[in-house]
């Protein structure tokens, strides 16, 4: 579902919170380092959302936020801007040329370019949350740590 976030709304807001559950606090977006994707090049939509599109020949970016139950596109489009919500058992991804957003039969694609490739551990990131609230385990934060992510997907990083 699409949402105008321009300005603050409590509907919204609430509309919002029932879909993907409150904002991940302090400490729970400390523990997870982050809860947003650096911005990524929007390149194609589906016709519904075409209209949330520049309409010159600006570059459209967008970017996204992991809640509890889902994730949140933010899209801009000249001074206003546009929130959709994406429950996580709505949601699929898929990576072509391209690395696609879709639920609700809508989808955004996005470039996979260095903005991309900076968003790799974000991206494993919110996989292992989908996966974890799919399997019907909410994820608790204080038990879920990046080496916890990082060893699920085999990736051993050292800090140098």
């Amino acid at each position: 579902m699409m949402f105008d976030t321009t300005y603050k709304s409590e509907k919204n807001d609430e509309a919002i919170r029932n879909l993907l559950g409150y904002p991940f606090g302090f400490w729970q977006k400390m523990k997870l380092k982050g809860i947003g994707s650096r911005r990524m090049i929007l390149v194609k939509t589906s016709p519904r959302f075409e209209k949330y599109k520049n309409r010159v020949s600006d570059i459209n970016y967008l970017n996204v936020e992991l809640r509890p139950k889902g994730i949140l596109i933010h899209l801009g489009k000249g001074l206003k801007n546009f929130s959709w919500a994406i429950p996580y058992f709505q949601l699929s991804l898929f990576k072509t040329h391209v690395f696609s957003f879709h639920g609700q039969g809508e989808f955004l694609s996005v470039a996979c370019d260095k903005n991309f490739f900076g968003n790799k551990y974000f991206f494993e990131k919110m996989e292992q949350l989908r996966n974890d609230f799919l399997r019907g385990s909410v994820p608790n934060i204080k038990n879920t740590s990046i080496h916890s992510i990082q060893t699920a997907h085999g990736n051993n990083r050292t800090s140098s």
